[in-house]
């Protein structure tokens, strides 16, 4: 057993019997964090093991059976194959999945965010009030761009979360928000945004060794105002200079559903001859992101990393491809919390995060009712890299 877990103060008695239900959409990611679960309380011995409180504690899988099953209309209902009854249930579902397809009058259609978070309610809907709690575990928040109203428009994400709430679900647990301010739509109810820095500085540590991480070598940037709490994170980490970028935009005219970029003006101390990590919560059309790194060669950065949780790469990973091969970025980091094409994975600048385990922790940590605090603020595990990468342990 690693020392972390050893660490976990989890002696309390569970919140109920742990049930973790993962979507078509989260298969991947369910059974890699079920695997850990199962792992780790089979090692774990607990003092009160043969209590009644402890019944089912450990287990061959955790994961629930369910279905989805589609009418040829393309309608659908949630099916649960196994009791819920008293059980703390945790549901993984990732509304970005566009690989999923179904049969719609005969044709094959994608499933888009909609339809993810309608299957998310239909399963909902099926444990019918019988569980002990509802935990949702959507690393993508649904909606997320949609989160506050600047003219006579909806309010997606807000109605979602209320939506969810309203469902019996107890709390929401999303990785870096795109504004967690959302979470003031439920301000009685669980919200967490999780950021995964740990995995990001792992990543790049253990493939990149011959970094120098200080504030003369390196220097981390936000792509725009709005990402300033990340790259803040992350530089006082690391102990790096930050730097950032305000996005120009033309506000007169509105090219794909949004303002176009005049130019990225920059803000912040000299990046010449430094390594840069450009740090964003999402890439998605990767359009902006590559002009940050193109706008910071032109002012001689040496290296640049690309730190983003969710790669959408919704136009594809030609431009990447190109930006690549004429030295615009190093290396490009995403997460697993959202699907990734095969095509992705096999790119020679793309380094995969694995956020399996991080889950896995907070699911255990949360049946037993503890504290994730340590969890959410991951500082000394990060200062503890560093002191491994400098001795060349990693």
């Amino acid at each position: 057993m690693s020392k972390r877990e050893e660490l976990r103060n989890l002696e309390t008695i569970p919140v109920g019997s742990l049930g973790i239900i993962a979507l078509q959409s989260c298969k991947e990611l369910g059974e890699k964090v079920d695997k850990y679960l199962v792992d780790w309380r089979t090692e774990r011995e607990h003092a009160h093991s043969e209590d009644l409180a402890f019944k089912g504690y450990q287990r061959d899988s955790y994961l629930l059976q369910t279905k989805v099953p589609r009418f040829g209309s393309g309608e659908a209902k949630g099916v649960i194959l196994e009791s819920v009854r008293g059980n703390d249930l945790y549901i993984l579902v990732d509304v970005a999945n566009y690989s999923l397809t179904y049969s719609l009058c005969g044709h094959p259609n994608h499933m888009s965010p909609d339809d993810h978070f309608q299957d998310l309610k239909r399963i909902i809907a099926a444990v019918g009030g019988k569980a002990r709690r509802i935990t949702v575990i959507m690393p993508f928040l649904y909606e997320s761009r949609q989160h506050k109203r600047s003219a006579r428009e909806s309010l997606d994400c807000a109605l979602a979360l209320q939506e969810l709430v309203s469902m019996g679900v107890d709390n929401i647990i999303t990785f870096d928000a795109h504004d967690a301010r959302v979470q003031n739509a439920i301000p009685l109810n669980g919200f967490e945004t999780v950021q995964p820095a740990y995995q990001f500085i792992k990543g790049l540590l253990k493939n990149v060794k011959d970094l120098t991480i200080d504030s003369e070598h390196m220097m981390v940037v936000s792509p725009d105002e709005g990402g300033m709490s990340r790259a803040i994170y992350i530089a006082n980490n690391l102990g790096l200079d930050m730097g950032m970028f305000y996005k120009r935009r033309d506000y007169t005219r509105l090219v794909d559903g949004r303002n176009p970029i005049i130019a990225h003006e920059f803000l912040g101390s000299s990046v010449e001859g430094k390594d840069v990590i450009v740090v964003d919560d999402m890439i998605s059309s990767g359009e902006s992101v590559i002009d940050v790194c193109a706008a910071l060669k032109k002012r001689k950065a040496n290296r640049i990393f690309v730190f983003a949780t969710f790669g959408l790469f919704t136009n594809g990973l030609q431009k990447f491809d190109e930006a690549h091969n004429t030295g615009l970025f190093d290396y490009v980091l995403t997460t697993n919390l959202i699907y990734q094409s095969p095509e992705l994975l096999k790119r020679p600048y793309y380094i995969n995060c694995d956020l399996s385990k991080y889950i896995a922790y907070i699911i255990d940590t949360l049946n037993h009712d503890a504290s994730i605090s340590d969890l959410l603020n991951p500082s000394d595990r990060i200062q503890n890299l560093l002191v491994r990468y400098k001795n060349g342990e990693m």
